[in-house]
């Protein structure tokens, strides 16, 4: 059965970068760096307690309350990356999962965690702050390229999950409709008008992805 790892949170702070181009220190402010957290974890409907976001407007929120990353993907981050100290929490998820990737989890599936009830809402579309907290340029290309992204849940019913919860899958809607598929339609098959229809008709899938399907 598929198993959380690792529960990470971050707060938002301010960071420097020190090798701008021009020499000068950049500033920027974010929660993308997460960390693990030990003993149980309250979710609800907003997100995970002690966790944060710098910009709400796309980030967090009813449909993105906690972002879900398989730990299968880490081995090839970091070989290809060529750092091999990435740690858990460095695409910026809050659940490190064990058992399943973006082929293997659907849109609307229900997980049951502790007991609370979570809902895959959509593919993570990852923004500029990966590519900035590695350091590497076209990071958040090279993830929806090779589709290693990660998926949203929204809380359906809120509880305590911990570290080495495991995930029940008790509805699974829509079993054509992987993650996976799911970025494929979004980011390389934007010609597919009718895959576009029947995405974005998707009750459970999240209202920023179905707007821009529309």
């Amino acid at each position: 059965m598929p198993t959380i790892l690792s529960i990470n949170v971050g707060r938002v702070a301010v960071h420097t970068d020190d090798r701008a181009a021009d020499g000068n220190d950049r500033r920027w402010t974010t929660a993308f760096f997460k960390t693990p957290v030990a003993g149980p974890v309250a979710a609800g409907s907003l997100g995970l307690a002690g966790d944060q976001q710098a910009n709400q407007i796309h980030h967090g929120g009813l449909d993105k309350a906690a972002l879900a990353y398989s730990v299968d993907h880490y081995p090839f981050w970091q070989a290809h990356l060529g750092i091999p100290d990435m740690p858990l929490g460095g695409f910026g998820e809050n659940l490190l999962i064990a058992g399943v990737d973006e082929n293997s989890v659907c849109i609307g599936d229900v997980w049951r965690a502790g007991d609370a009830k979570l809902q895959v809402s959509q593919p993570r579309q990852p923004c500029w702050k990966m590519s900035r907290r590695w350091r590497i340029q076209d990071l958040a290309q090279q993830v929806v390229a090779n589709g290693k992204s990660g998926w949203y849940l929204r809380v359906l019913v809120g509880g305590t999950i911990s570290a080495g919860s495991e995930m029940e899958l008790i509805e699974r809607p829509y079993p054509a409709w992987t993650v996976a598929r799911a970025s494929q339609v979004m980011h390389h098959r934007q010609n597919d008008l009718t895959l576009a229809a029947e995405l974005a008709a998707l009750p459970e899938l999240s209202a920023s992805w179905k707007a821009t399907l529309k």
